[in-house]
């Protein structure tokens, strides 16, 4: 993901998480939604508590949602 270079680090620790190339393509379709929508809530607000928070969130939906496509 290439939104974050500048941002806090809290921010672009939770956004490496949402890369999705190695996943198998089934599963890339899943996990693809869920990064963008990282990425335009980053584009769209600034630092703070609670867009780290959110990303965390997100990416525990997005976990939930790629082991849903595995089962």
């Amino acid at each position: 993901m290439s939104v974050g270079e500048d941002r806090h680090p809290s921010v672009i620790a939770v956004l490496r998480y949402f890369d999705y190339a190695h996943l198998p393509p089934e599963l890339q379709l899943i996990s693809a939604p869920c990064a963008e929508l990282a990425e335009r809530m980053v584009r769209a607000l600034p630092d703070d508590p609670m867009l780290t928070i959110g990303l965390h969130k997100l990416l525990e939906a997005k976990d939930c949602f790629v082991r849903a496509g595995i089962e």
